[in-house]
């Protein structure tokens, strides 16, 4: 039946799959907007068990993750290439830096640069519990080492694990694009089974929802923007409007493919993002916001090992489940998208080049723009005007915490219009992307794809967004982010399963390590004592000498 309708619409992918993974999220869709109310108490009952019960599972098991990517990229297995031997990559290091944030990480520094640090510099994570007053110098520094963790090393952790899974097992095994090749050294022929294809199905499903509570968040962020320049309102209509602007441009992207559609608008927005950075930086307290940036860092560095491991088990205030469990869950749902387009843009690379590259290029860059917006912010704050704290804690106006910023620079209005710009930019970028990799993770393949696959894979992302978010109110985005944290649960367990499967693959391919041979020297003895025995008849002194002497060179 599947089979035939697959044909009858003359599509190119697997049936099972496509089908399987578009009824879902269909029935999903449709049943939250129909019964928000019933869906969104019996996954808020879910979401909470799991935040009581299963927080600590997220938290130690992210900072497994980067410890194992961590050892892994210096030991002996750094040195395999993922892809032919003697390979060069595909594409230069600039060109590859700025395609690792078309996956979707420069909306998310453009959503949160502001919001994230302020939100915490009012509202301390660990106030309760250290006695940090809010708005204060104490408060500064914990915002900043929280913004940190839940943006640098530990958000590209979960990013790193499964690209480098996928990047060894398409590139050097040759396995089709998706998350099920990954478990081919545990479920052999398998992977084309029911588990196989259940394992894809799920990655598309948490793939589209990831990248639609993104964009949700972006239509959110671009209507306060254009509401604080142009007085337009912020309403349903208006954020339906952008969706389909974004979506529309992301078809177009889609279209074009990933050399003139992709690579082209991030080589062209992550310039235009770090020239924002530049004047936020130069126009502002200069001095101020980068010694706070050094500073935090430092401070961040040293705290990592607490901040990886606090569990908020003494004063218990939920902080952690709303902030750090919600980022890490959210973020690993979408991980085999942005995983699965890192692998496709890095073969040729060592498997010690990709992990440290993504995982500490991206974390540096986030260091620093979180620094710089962060620091600026809280100069404002302790030094200026003020009024961030209203604006994103009280007001609880997150999406406009960037903007609000802006106001307290020259050239207010230019400056807004190209953030808009860049944002509008970075969401076409992350929903081309997924797209493109969506369409991939379904078919099996990337040869021969007809274009109505992926551009319905972006009317997709779009329509999930603009239903739950326009139709069904903010219970139905709501909803879905709820969800969201239920789906990232089999995902990080698929972790340790990852960690293990890439590392008996190597055993497996790689040969053993031979014994390192050096050079074979006698043995010394001092003057007087090599006299003694030479003059002894029955000592051999062919096998001793006074100065260092090679017996034998290694083969």
């Amino acid at each position: 039946m599947l089979t035939r309708v697959h044909d009858l619409l003359r599509l190119r992918t697997s049936p099972s799959i496509f089908f399987g993974a578009a009824a879902t999220m269909i029935v999903f869709v449709a049943v939250t907007v129909l019964f928000t109310d019933p869906v969104d108490a019996a996954v808020t009952v879910a979401s909470e068990w799991l935040y009581t019960n299963l927080g600590w599972f997220y938290i130690i098991g992210l900072t497994v993750f980067l410890v194992f990517l961590t050892v892994f990229a210096v030991g002996r297995f750094g040195r395999v290439t993922l892809g032919p031997e003697g390979e060069p990559p595909e594409h230069s290091d600039p060109t590859w830096f700025a395609m690792l944030f078309a996956a979707g990480l420069g909306s998310i520094l453009m959503f949160w640069g502001v919001a994230e640090p302020i939100s915490h510099f009012g509202n301390p994570p660990r106030g309760p519990s250290l006695g940090i007053e809010p708005e204060t110098v104490d408060a500064a520094m914990d915002a900043m080492n929280f913004t940190f963790y839940h943006f640098a090393l530990h958000t590209w952790a979960i990013f790193t694990l499964p690209g480098l899974c996928f990047a060894y097992f398409i590139h050097k095994r040759n396995l089709p694009p998706r998350v099920s090749s990954i478990f081919q050294p545990i479920l052999g022929d398998g992977i084309h089974g029911p588990i196989g294809k259940f394992i894809d199905i799920v990655a598309i499903i948490g793939t589209v929802f990831g990248v639609a509570v993104s964009l949700g968040l972006g239509a959110l962020q671009i209507n306060s923007g254009i509401n604080r320049v142009f007085g337009i309102p912020e309403s349903a209509m208006w954020q339906l409007i952008i969706i389909g602007t974004v979506g529309g441009a992301a078809m177009i992207s889609v279209a074009l493919g990933l050399d003139r559609g992709i690579k082209v608008l991030s080589n062209i927005n992550i310039a235009a993002a770090v020239a924002l950075l530049l004047f936020i930086l130069l126009a502002g307290s200069t001095l101020f916001v980068l010694q706070g940036t050094i500073e935090a860092l430092g401070s961040y560095l040293m705290n990592l090992p607490r901040l990886a491991l606090w569990n908020d088990t003494y004063a218990d205030t939920g902080w952690q489940s709303n902030w750090t469990v919600f980022y890490w869950a959210w973020t690993i749902s979408w991980s085999p998208f942005v995983g699965l387009f890192i692998a496709r843009i890095s073969k040729g690379r060592t498997i010690r080049q990709f992990v440290s590259g993504v995982l500490l290029v991206p974390a540096g860059f986030s260091a620093l723009w979180f620094g710089i917006f962060g620091h600026s912010a809280f100069d404002i704050e302790l030094n200026g005007e003020g009024g961030l704290v209203e604006t994103v804690v009280e007001q609880g106006d997150i999406a406009g915490a960037l903007f609000a910023l802006l106001e307290h620079y020259p050239a207010t209005l230019v400056l807004s219009v190209i953030t808009i710009i860049i944002v509008t930019i970075f969401f076409i970028t992350s929903v081309d992307s997924a797209a493109l990799v969506t369409d991939t993770m379904a078919n099996g393949h990337e040869d021969f794809n007809p274009l109505r696959q992926r551009i319905f894979w972006a009317v997709t992302i779009a329509v999930v967004a603009a239903t739950l978010l326009v139709f069904s109110g903010s219970g139905g985005l709501e909803a879905l982010e709820k969800f969201i944290v239920l789906v990232g649960l089999p995902f990080f367990v698929m972790g340790f399963f990852q960690m293990y499967a890439i590392y008996r693959a190597l055993r497996e391919d790689a040969s053993a390590v031979p014994v390192m041979r050096t050079r074979d020297w006698k043995k010394v003895l001092p003057p007087k004592e090599y006299e003694r025995r030479r003059e002894e008849e029955n000592y051999d002194t062919s096998h001793v000498t006074v100065t260092p002497e090679v017996r034998d060179e290694p083969s």
